[in-house]
């Protein structure tokens, strides 16, 4: 099996593709990953606890084209439907401090 012997630096793509760190291009680009992110995440959840985009949506009071455009990250729900959602999934949100970089 041949290797690709060529290594990205990922940083480097993201900021030819979308401009650098803090640019409106770039902010925008991660606003948009981190809503496809958190779309996945409930999604699997929702199929995890065995429910469908209907039975979601009537359990928080919405219908099932909003849990669909979630999913798919065409919508961010505000925080407070993001709570009843995890809630309705019977999960919970836990946070914690990151390792800083710097």
């Amino acid at each position: 099996m041949e290797q690709n012997k060529q290594i990205k630096n990922y940083s480097k793509v993201l900021d030819q593709k979308y401009g650098a760190e803090g640019t409106p291009e770039r902010i925008a680009f991660e606003e948009e990953a981190y809503a496809y992110y958190t779309g996945q995440l409930l999604e699997e959840a929702r199929k995890n606890a065995h429910l469908t985009q209907s039975e979601l949506a009537r359990r928080i009071g919405a219908d099932k084209s909003y849990i669909s455009r979630i999913e798919k990250g065409k919508t961010e729900p505000k925080v407070s439907t993001f709570y009843r959602i995890v809630h309705a999934l019977g999960l919970s949100v836990e946070l914690n401090p990151t390792v800083s970089e710097d």
